[in-house]
């Protein structure tokens, strides 16, 4: 109550006598309609842009905020729109032609490009935008923004149909785009103003520019946009859109050396992208198919708690921004491991041998609906079922043959409303439910999120308040949890901060759809940032900031266990040099803990010494053929076990030329004398702990050579390689503490080796429609002893057995308005 108090004192006791932030310049044009289609060549003819809005005078956010574009530099864009869309053109000049930095990455990637880009805000919200990019060499970026409670991000994997040309000059480089209206959502007035920005970058020196200025110290990107008014009679096209693919799959796995199975299988279906009406959109995916995807990065995990991986699958990562509102949805828990995919070997019968157990659910379909009214309120709702996953088993002496089912039918579903208010804030309600089919448990979350900003803008406050229930349909009962973040502080001008608190209580989770790893906790902390956007002699910008966090068990764990956890403080600097360096220095102190989560069982914890941690990273200017990325952590524990935890990291970038570039990445992470959970004592009431050394490599080698801006080929290369050498086992005590114990401390040796690649060629056949070949190359190996020599590891790995899967997919987009226009000819 003390922390709300507090907050509610610094939100309207201070506001009245805040510093004040200058107001932003707002820049208005007026729209221009045109009948004539123009040609897209990359040649801005002035014949054919006459009559077009102007847009000029580009003012800097970096390196110098508010200086304006050079002479020697400028750039000039046109706007014009017809009945179908919206046309876009300029030329951006330089001094000579060698000042133009060009490369071919592929769509999405912004790699050692110069761009331009549009922004087009079609609600006025100041929070929701769309947003179009193109390189001199004519290859596309497009994303979506939308707010989170620490500003604006940017959605790259929202994907969308539009056109470019491009031409590179001696002494500058034109574009032209055509973005049709079917590929932007705006309400059905008619008339419309649109909140408006264009960017420009110049790689080679750093800058970038903004036709409507950008004051770095004010909170918020789109709160600083220009104004497009006058679009009049803009009719919103029948937005219908198929994507059917086929695909081939050939897969290789060696059961022994010498002998091996190969498998095929051909797979078809279609992705669907409805406009229900110019607000909504349905988009389904109808028997998905992701088996290209990027391969996973396999670690050795020794911590209590799961790895997130990233989601590679095209539909859960396009325009999922409102679903992701309060991190309550994690798209992997869809068609991920079966709920029982672990208690199978508790099941199994005398003489029984587990024969197959499948590791992913498979999913069967998956729908979204989402979009925005002209009033401001976004509605999204995600559905997907997977189907029952079971596990084979076989009795060694008669042969019979059962299942053991791993997961039920299960429906997976997410519900949001989100409300744009003034003054840049929302209001959201979230739900997320999980049902399963038979005995297993069913999950729901719901939660609130607001955030508030008051009129000028300075001064947030925000929260997420959560509920979750669990339904048992064997025992009928009901679990109850619940959760709160609340925050509040000033989000403008060169200093800022933010209070915080974050509660959670004992049966409170959201792990069936969301990623959730521990709950019984209250945390209260202050998070202070200094803002320097201004140059100085020797650098461009500077931020820093420092949070200090405080962290105790809500309810006790145990008898006369302790309810504190840990206290920390965090002090983090970056910046960009002259020379266009990017550095940062990071320093933490942690003081003593009591880990209830390291022991793996309930009731007990592991007292650990406080620690002390320095580190600093530097990354050389990318506009050259050849940078560096080196990173140096250093984490020194002050206990009885005398432990020091090492990071060094270094990532090389060579761009061979605008076609090839290479990146090669090494990390050598040794742990001295780190102690953790090893095992459960078979004898004593409690955990088995080790002090270890532990020595983890990784290497890993990308490559990318595009032949065109519609087609090239990719390589990921990753072996990682984790040690674990026990020199000592303990008996954890019911005091937190350890005692030593006569347990063989190599029994517990272990060492780990992923080895990955994965090659896809990609070419863009048509707009939105793709040819994709992708080679993966998997191989996996466990040893229950210590081998800390990397190239023996990777020898012996290279001769286990290889999984080998060759695919290739065909995937045409199908645009409705398209078709039709070309039956009438």
């Amino acid at each position: 109550m003390s922390l709300i108090v507090l907050i509610l004192f610094v939100l309207f006791g201070t506001a009245q006598t805040s510093d004040k932030t200058k107001n932003p310049i707002i820049k208005v044009v007026e729209s221009k309609r045109r009948v004539a289609k123009i040609k897209l060549d990359g040649v801005v003819d002035s014949e054919e842009w006459a009559g077009a809005t102007l847009l000029d005078n580009y003012v800097e956010l970096r390196p110098n905020p508010g200086k304006l574009e050079s002479d020697d530099a400028k750039m000039i864009a046109y706007l014009v729109y017809d009945n179908e869309g919206i046309y876009f053109g300029g030329i951006c000049y330089e001094s000579s032609k060698d000042m133009i930095s060009s490369e071919l990455v592929g769509k999405d990637g912004f790699g050692n490009n110069d761009f331009v880009g549009i922004i087009f805000d079609t609600y006025k919200d100041n929070l929701n935008a769309f947003e179009y990019f193109v390189t001199p060499l004519n290859e596309q970026m497009d994303a979506k923004q939308f707010p989170n409670p620490n500003g604006n991000s940017e959605d790259f994997s929202w994907n969308s149909v539009w056109q470019s040309a491009t031409k590179i000059n001696e002494n500058s480089w034109s574009f032209e785009m055509f973005i049709p209206f079917a590929s932007i959502r705006f309400s059905d007035k008619k008339e419309q103003d649109w909140g408006l920005n264009v960017v420009r970058r110049r790689q080679k020196t750093g800058q970038q520019l903004f036709w409507n200025p950008i004051d770095p110290k004010v909170n918020g990107f789109l709160t600083q946009e220009g104004y497009l008014t006058g679009l009049k009679d803009i009719k919103p096209p029948v937005r219908l859109q198929l994507s059917p693919y086929i695909s081939y799959y050939a897969n290789h796995y060696p059961l022994h050396h010498n002998s091996g199975d190969l498998t095929s299988q051909f797979n078809g279906g279609m992705d669907l992208k409805w406009g229900i009406n110019q607000a909504f959109t349905l988009d389904a995916t109808l028997v998905p198919d992701f088996g290209q995807v990027q391969s996973d990065p396999q670690v050795f995990n020794l911590s209590p708690f799961e790895v997130r991986f990233n989601e590679n699958r095209a539909f859960f990562t396009e325009g999922t921004e409102l679903f992701n509102q309060g991190n309550l949805f994690y798209s992997r828990r869809i068609g991920g491991t079966p709920i029982n995919y672990w208690n199978v070997a508790d099941n199994l019968n005398a003489n029984e041998k587990l024969i197959s157990n499948p590791s992913e659910s498979k999913l069967l379909n998956a729908s979204k609906i989402s979009g925005r009214t002209q009033n401001g309120l976004g509605v999204g709702i995600l559905n997907a079922i997977t189907r029952a996953s079971s596990a084979e088993v076989r009795d060694t002496l008669t042969g019979q043959r059962r299942t053991i089912e791993t997961d039920p039918v299960t429906n997976y579903n997410v519900f949001i409303l989100n409300k744009s208010l003034k003054n840049n804030s929302s209001l959201s309600f979230i739900n997320t439910n999980v049902t399963r089919s038979g005995s297993a448990y069913d999950a729901n979350v719901t939660g609130l999120i607001f955030n508030l900003n008051d009129k000028s803008n300075t001064w947030n406050t925000g929260g997420q308040l959560f509920s979750s229930q669990l339904t048992s349909l064997q025992d009928e009962k009901n679990s109850f949890g619940y959760s709160h973040v609340i925050y509040a502080g000033k989000t403008n001008g060169t200093y800022r901060f933010n209070l915080w608190q974050e509660l959670a209580d004992t049966k409170y989770t959201s792990n069936d759809l969301g990623f959730y790893t521990n709950n019984n906790f209250i945390e209260q902390g202050i998070w202070i940032g200094i803002n320097q956007p201004k140059p100085t002699s020797w650098r461009n910008q500077m931020n820093t900031n420092i949070n200090i966090n405080y962290s105790r068990l809500l309810k006790p764990i145990g008898t006369n266990n302790p309810m504190y956890q840990f206290s920390r403080i965090n002090v983090n600097t970056n910046g960009q040099l002259k020379n266009l360096h990017w550095f940062g220095l990071n320093g933490n102190v942690n003081f003593d803990e009591n880990d209830f989560y390291e022991p793996s069982s309930e009731g007990s914890y592991f007292k650990r010494g406080g620690s002390a941690m320095i580190g600093a990273w530097l990354e050389t200017n990318n506009a050259k053929s050849w940078s560096i990325n080196p990173e140096l952590f250093i984490k020194r524990f002050f206990d009885f076990y005398d432990a020091t935890a090492v990071d060094m990291n270094l990532n090389q970038n060579w761009r061979v030329n605008e076609r090839l570039s290479l990146r090669l990445g090494g990390s050598y992470q040794p742990r001295f004398n780190n102690v953790g959970f090893a095992d459960y004592s078979d004898s004593e009431e409690t955990s088995v702990f080790a002090k270890r050394d532990i020595q983890t490599f990784e290497t890993s080698l990308r490559g990318k050579y595009n032949f065109t801006n519609r087609m090239g080929i990719t390589l990921v290369a990753r072996h990682y390689v984790s040690s674990v050498k026990n020199k000592q086992l303990f008996y954890l005590q019911k005091n937190g503490t350890l005692n030593a114990n006569d347990l063989s401390p190599e029994e517990y040796n272990r060492t780990a080796n992923f080895f990955n690649i994965d090659m896809v060629y990609t070419w863009q056949i048509a707009q939105g429609s793709f040819v994709s070949i992708v080679w993966k190359f998997a191989v996996n190996r466990f040893d229950e002893e210590y081998r800390a020599n990397y190239i023996r590891n990777l020898s012996n790995t290279l001769g286990e057995n290889q999984n080998n899967n060759l695919s290739v997919r065909l995937i045409y987009f199908l645009d409705y308005n398209t078709v039709v226009n070309k039956r009438r000819g």
